[in-house]
């Protein structure tokens, strides 16, 4: 059976909450992932479970391998809809912020988060969260924020009144933000929840193709650059790091998403302990987005803290850097650098 680590006190504020609000907003981060997305979707499917009908309103696009999700159609975004989303937000019961930390990592839509006078649940999965919130799930040691929403569906009585529109997103979360179960996936209550998913009669073999194999011709031919022209590797520090200029992005048609994933493809190499990547924003300038995945104990989100400006995990963090793509790399030396004895143990 399934180990319950999030309390009965509050899977009861959650009920009482539910059932006083009227209008209910679930919102993620900025640049949503499988487990943001597979959070919104799957918590509003217990929300209707509950007698509500939720708004999903999402800061910006989410990845072409995502689409095929069930109710996608049913999100907003907010840099299509600013107007009415902002009218939403300020006008809203109850809204559940999930799979981010901070109002920060919203975005644009943070303002308005802020402003909002609903009150606020927080369900998420990584370190130091810091949004105000009447109700917070935080459980750093979780796979991933889709593994809270499937325990507070358990523990609230609700599973059995879900199927596949539950089921789907939340295996996909968990799925995507383990790397298909290879990483943080060593508590035995994660394939207890599997198992119940599958219950549902979803097909998980069919879920990862439309996850893993569902790219374009362009995203094959990136990877294949990537490895060959732009990977540089730190033989001597078990290192790796990786470039993606704007002019990169454009020469291979570039759409969202056809990053995900790369920075994990170095790690393939024998003894590498860190692999980060670096990518310059299609819009902004001097914006670089920062990828970092490492293997055993390194802390990448240290180093994730200390020179990106960002955090997460212990083996897989972001941050974001305003400076140029030459800067950016000057910056990745000194991080490796600076982390040398920790990289050669």
């Amino acid at each position: 059976m399934l180990e319950n680590i999030i309390s009965e006190q509050v899977c009861e504020q959650l009920r009482t909450l539910v059932a006083h609000a009227e209008t209910i907003v679930c919102v993620c981060h900025r640049s949503p992932d499988g487990d943001a997305m597979g959070a919104v979707l799957g918590w509003s499917e217990c929300l209707r479970a509950m007698g509500k009908e939720p708004q999903i309103i999402i800061p910006d696009q989410y990845p072409d391998f995502l689409q095929w999700m069930p109710n996608t159609e049913k999100v907003i975004r907010y840099d299509k809809h600013r107007e009415g989303c902002d009218w939403t937000l300020q006008h809203a019961d109850l809204i559940f912020c999930l799979d981010f930390n901070a109002l920060s990592r919203t975005d644009e839509m943070a303002e308005a988060l802020a402003a909002s006078t609903a009150a606020k649940v927080l369900i998420d999965h990584h370190l130091d969260p810091d949004v105000p919130a009447a109700v917070v799930v935080s459980r750093p040691t979780a796979s991933s924020t889709c593994e809270l929403v499937f325990r507070l569906a358990w523990q609230m009585g609700l599973f059995g009144q879900l199927g596949k529109h539950f089921a789907v997103p939340v295996y996909t979360g968990m799925m995507t933000d383990t790397g298909g179960f290879t990483f943080n996936s060593n508590d035995p209550d994660i394939f207890f929840i599997i198992s119940q998913l599958l219950t549902k009669h979803i097909d998980k073999d069919r879920i990862y193709r439309n996850v893993y194999h569902n790219y374009s011709e362009n995203r094959l031919r990136l990877m294949g650059y990537v490895m060959l022209e732009r990977l540089v590797v730190d033989s001597e520090r078990h290192a790796s790091y990786f470039t993606l200029t704007r002019s990169d992005l454009r020469r291979f048609h570039y759409i969202k998403g056809d990053a995900e994933g790369l920075v994990n493809m170095p790690q393939q190499i024998k003894g590498l302990k860190l692999s980060i990547s670096l990518r310059e924003d299609t819009e902004k300038d001097n914006l670089v987005w920062v990828s970092l995945r490492s293997v055993d104990q390194f802390p990448c989100n240290e180093m994730a803290a200390r020179f990106f400006n960002g955090g997460g995990h212990l083996n897989a963090s972001g941050g974001r850097l305003n400076c140029s793509m030459a800067e950016a790399v000057e910056i990745t030396k000194q991080a490796i650098a600076a982390f040398e004895d920790e990289l050669k143990k």
